[in-house]
């Protein structure tokens, strides 16, 4: 075989095509010091510490693995800015009130008279004071969580009244799932102080597993907004409650656009839900049965269901019936209910809201 040689000059231009027909190399990745003063510069005015939101919100991205791009550390900043105001364990007006409330309601719907309550909430609790006195002067949810943690643990009424489930289901600067936060506790990257719950209520933990709850799980979604109404709503909450918009459209069925596509923890031998029934008289035109048509609805919260034939075939029918292509996301039609809130509040309202704040903050990144 007869070797070639090239000349010099040709070598070169073969060597510069070769560079112009790469794609550009993706921009370099950022130290962590450079994300935490891009974050402290996105920051609302009036946070203090901001130093240390920046390097908790940091540390979450990376522990996570998630990019922090400027609208993602947006997302992150509008949803605390939203929920606690840059306030680690915000105060809630009247939250003593609001608890002894709550033991009251329990108390009637086991028929537990109202004396021996009385004579409960008057035994002293692990600090020395009595539960009425500390019920009375708690100012935020991490000091109630830590009453009633006590109570069910010590006093035999609480047990009965509550069994193990602490009544305070949200927390720290996020306002995060307390449930959720438990559930995915694996990988959490620090020592965790007494419990899971305890972590929530801290600035760390509490980041850590808002931004796992708000950017950690895949989504389409055409805009940030939809995954605003998730965060409150839960995971593909906006994607299911469009799926639902078409499944009624395609059936002539009204259903309530919440985004529960199935009764929870439910099975073929359960009752279905409106959903699921709804589906179910479109099985015919789908060709699909009640078993197949359960089997799919049970991925509705995975990214997998984008993919399922139900969703592809539900659209199909509902786009053929109204001739014109819907949306693959919708924000949720749910009212919101607490005894924190004092008004009419929606899932759509708060997705509004934090989605302002959104934008404010990507003007301000440039």
């Amino acid at each position: 075989m007869r070797s070639r040689i090239v000349a010099p000059w040709l070598a070169i231009a073969v060597l510069l095509a070769g560079c112009a027909a790469q794609r550009p190399q993706e921009a370099p990745l950022r130290r962590p010091a450079q994300v935490r003063a891009e974050i402290m510069r996105l920051m609302p005015a009036g946070a203090d510490d901001r130093e240390g939101w920046a390097t908790d919100i940091q540390a979450a991205f990376a522990a996570q693995g998630i990019a922090p791009t400027p609208e993602n550390l947006c997302s992150v900043l509008a949803v605390t800015g939203q929920e606690s105001g840059f306030q680690v364990d915000p105060a809630v007006p009247g939250l003593g009130r609001i608890a002894r409330q709550e033991i009251d309601r329990r108390a009637a719907s086991r028929h537990v008279p109202g004396l021996l309550v009385d004579a409960a909430l008057w035994l002293k609790s692990p600090d020395g004071r009595r539960y009425s006195e500390r019920l009375q002067g708690a100012r935020t949810e991490r000091q109630l969580s830590e009453i009633f943690q006590d109570f069910i643990g010590m006093v035999p009424l609480g047990r009965r009244l509550f069994g193990d489930l602490n009544p305070v289901h949200t927390g720290g600067p996020m306002q995060v799932s307390i449930a959720f936060a438990e559930a995915h506790a694996r990988g959490y990257p620090y020592p965790v102080q007494g419990s899971i719950r305890h972590e929530v209520f801290s600035r760390r933990g509490g980041l850590y597993f808002g931004v796992m709850h708000l950017l950690g799980y895949p989504a389409n979604y055409p805009q940030p907004l939809y995954r605003f109404a998730d965060f409150n709503a839960g995971w593909y909450a906006s994607r299911n409650a469009a799926f639902q918009n078409a499944v009624s459209l395609a059936s002539g069925i009204p259903l309530a656009l919440d985004g529960d596509l199935v009764q929870p923890d439910a099975g073929m031998g359960d009752p279905a839900g409106a959903t699921e029934l709804a589906v179910r008289a479109l099985g015919p035109q789908l060709g699909m049965s009640d078993a197949v048509i359960h089997r799919a609805l049970e991925q509705s919260q995975r990214r997998e269901f984008d993919d399922s034939q139900l969703h592809a075939r539900v659209f199909a029918l509902a786009e053929r019936i109204e001739r014109k292509p819907l949306p693959r996301a919708v924000l949720p039609g749910i009212v919101l209910k607490s005894p924190k809130i004092t008004r009419k509040l929606t899932t759509a309202w708060f997705a509004r809201r934090v989605d302002e704040r959104w934008l404010r903050c990507v003007r301000r990144a440039g």
